[in-house]
């Protein structure tokens, strides 16, 4: 890549409001069986050859079976071909739209996410594309169903990675044309239609999207910007005829604030005596939202809102007010000093693989809320919506991360599919309060070359420019000890993250080369860089069943020893500010690409993969919830600490008569 040469901006991310049901709107769920054919791993083109978008699956002559949607499809049957199949799968199935949709409303199909790459028709009609998994797409379809009657839903989802894709893979071409798909990162590359496949319909006129920013001061008054975009009406139409009415409700349904604006739909709203939304364990009453109620009238723009105004849309938001600020030495919540403990993540469990799942979903936030945990990074790429909204919810902070793992070659046309994702990321997640940090890549190949240094620049740029630097920049970076100033990255970044498994891939097994190479490692990148430090990954596997004494590399005691280490070093790295956080790695074990070093998949969570707490989740709950105690006077549980002996004051101990009497046999 060269300094002169053309970067090819993505396109802006519009609308893709997450659908809701309201006094205007309609949704409906297209989630449950599906049929699935799997394309032939030879002829990974047949289904676009023999048009099987056009004449339905069960015209294909190829066996048709039944599929979960959303679920990963790799899991769920017998079959070791659909698990491990590379290349194309193909979903269908039928579903109606009521005819009152018809004329008086915009009809719209949306997935929630769809890995890796995804073709849509209708009734044999090309609809929308999408290349990356994790984040919505969505398209208007009023043109291609037929309203009140049957219609057809075919959907091509295609898993194959290269070195353009988001994550990079590489195809290699095997025996009888088959393709092998390999990958750097660890963890398996499950695929399918992973989240909800909603359809809804909006108002002919109607609220297109929302950008809402928050403020918080010292003297409990909040500020709430909002900017609004209406669709469906000419420019010069929008001007005159139409309005917003924006409320700001507390949960109690009393409105706090409100204002009408017209067109550009911008404004601001102050709340006295504003509820701050906090992090769990910073404040008795975590993760405070207030509701934005926006109303969208059609009236003479000289008048004030009037009963002869027409209400044409309706929708709602949930707000955290809150400020976030930054500098080299410091991370501030409502001017408060943030220190993260918590993990990295993946959406990965048994039989469902990667996809959404809502009893999952309630089970870690509760395992989260359990352990002390106060954040956790959607390591290695975008989570579901509904988690997080329900991160807002619960006052869990997130490190916002992008699919963009294991980087290993860089070229505009990846650079062009990076930012791409990036976009689409922050225009998704700007509004949660809950997120703290964009993480642009996780242990991307970052040392010192024109090609890597002009890439990193280029996409940092870019994202600071379209996320307005609401929030700060980090990225997950493992660089080798002695290559720390080669990175093109890390001087770019807010914080500097860095990943590194002492005891574990360095100096296995020695339990006495941890604390001070994570002290030393920590101080080097901050005399290196002058940001912010965060440690996102550090761990080792265990096995439940597998017992050391003295500790062995796999057994829960020398995960819980190694981790003690650890603690140290971090302990003596918190009595700077600048080092803002702790971060495990797993939250539990997850499934991986079949390989002689992974058997069973990755065990470093401290869950287990079916959620069960490991040994070593008893000994980090104590310290997590003890740095709670510390740093933010949090209460500390009642069943933290089991009961093994009492303490006594032996000077005024008296003996039991049967102990007396035993004394006198």
């Amino acid at each position: 890549m060269a300094d002169s040469e053309t970067i090819l901006l993505p396109n802006s991310t519009r609308g893709l409001l997450y659908p809701q049901d309201s006094e205007t709107r309609e949704v409906r769920s297209l989630d449950g069986i599906w049929r699935l054919v799997k394309s032939s791993s030879s002829r990974p083109m047949e289904g676009y050859l023999e048009k099987w978008f056009e004449k339905g699956l069960s015209q294909s002559g190829r066996r048709v079976i039944s599929m979960a949607v959303p679920a990963s499809y790799n899991d769920i049957t017998v079959s070791r071909s659909l698990r491990d199949h590379v290349g194309p799968v193909w979903y269908e199935r039928t579903f109606f739209v009521p005819a009152s949709w018809d004329r008086r409303s915009r009809t719209w199909l949306r997935f929630g996410s769809v890995h890796y790459r995804a073709e849509v028709w209708i009734n044999g009609q090309a609809v929308l594309n999408h290349s990356s998994g994790g984040l919505p797409f969505e398209a208007e379809v009023g043109n291609f169903v037929n309203f009140g009657a049957e219609n057809r839903l075919t959907v091509m989802c295609d898993n194959r990675l290269d070195r353009f894709s988001i994550p990079q893979g590489e195809l290699q071409e095997k025996e009888n044309s088959r393709s092998q798909q390999d990958y750097t990162f660890d963890f398996f590359n499950y695929a399918g239609i992973h989240r909800t496949v909603l359809l809804y319909s909006t108002p002919l006129v109607y609220i297109s999207d929302v950008s809402v920013s928050t403020e918080y001061s010292s003297k409990q008054v909040g500020i709430v910007n909002f900017r609004l975009w209406v669709a469906g009406k000419e420019e010069q139409l929008m001007r005159k005829n139409y309005y917003i009415h924006v409320r700001l409700l507390n949960q109690r349904g009393e409105v706090v604030a409100q204002k009408i604006s017209r067109h550009a739909f911008s404004g601001s709203l102050h709340v006295n005596h504003a509820r701050a939304w906090w992090p769990y364990l910073m404040d008795p009453e975590p993760g405070y939202l207030y509701q934005l109620k926006l109303d969208l009238y059609e009236g003479d723009s000289a008048m004030e809102e009037s009963q002869a105004d027409v209400r044409l849309d309706v929708y709602r938001l949930s707000v955290g007010i809150r400020s976030l600020s930054w500098d080299s030495n410091n991370l501030l919540l409502n001017g408060r000093s943030l220190y993260l403990r918590g993990f990295g993540r993946h959406e990965d469990s048994e039989i469902r693989g990667r996809s959404h799942d809502n009893p999952l979903m309630l089970r870690d936030f509760n395992l989260l809320r359990w352990i002390g945990a106060n954040a956790y990074r959607t390591s290695h790429y975008p989570y579901s919506e509904e988690s997080m909204q329900f991160a807002d919810e619960q006052g869990i902070m997130i490190i916002d991360e992008c699919s963009a793992v294991d980087l290993y070659s860089f070229h505009p046309r990846l650079l062009h599919n990076h930012m791409s994702v990036m976009e689409q990321l922050i225009h998704r997640d700007r509004n949660h309060p809950s997120v703290i940090a964009w993480s642009v890549a996780n242990e991307p190949s970052s040392l010192f070359s024109n090609q890597s240094a002009l890439y990193f620049k280029y996409l940092v740029q870019y994202v600071r420019q379209i996320a307005h630097d609401d929030r700060p920049l980090t990225a997950a970076i493992a660089t080798a000890i002695d290559e720390i100033g080669q990175s093109t990255l890390a001087g770019l970044l807010d914080i500097l993250g860095f990943n590194r498994y002492n005891g574990w891939y360095s100096s296995p097994g020695s339990l006495d080369s941890i604390t001070a190479p994570v002290i030393e490692e920590a101080l080097l990148w901050r005399n290196v860089t002058n940001k912010l430090v965060i440690i996102m990954e550090y761990g080792a596997d265990s096995l439940g069943f597998y017992r050391s004494l003295p500790s062995l590399m796999g057994s829960p005691d020398f995960q819980r020893q190694l981790y003690s280490r650890h603690f140290r070093a971090f302990d003596k790295l918190r009595e700077n500010s600048w080092f803002i956080g702790e971060f495990v790695w797993n939250f539990a074990d997850f499934q991986t690409a079949q390989s002689i070093n992974r058997i069973g998949g990755n065990r470093k969570g401290i869950f287990t993969r079916n959620r069960q707490p490991k040994e070593m989740a008893y000994v980090l709950r104590r310290r997590y919830f003890g740095l709670a105690h510390k740093l933010d006077r949090a209460k500390m549980p009642d069943d933290l600490f089991e009961y093994v002996v009492g303490e006594s004051n032996n000077a005024q101990l008296v003996k039991p008569e049967s102990e007396k009497e035993l004394s006198n046999v």
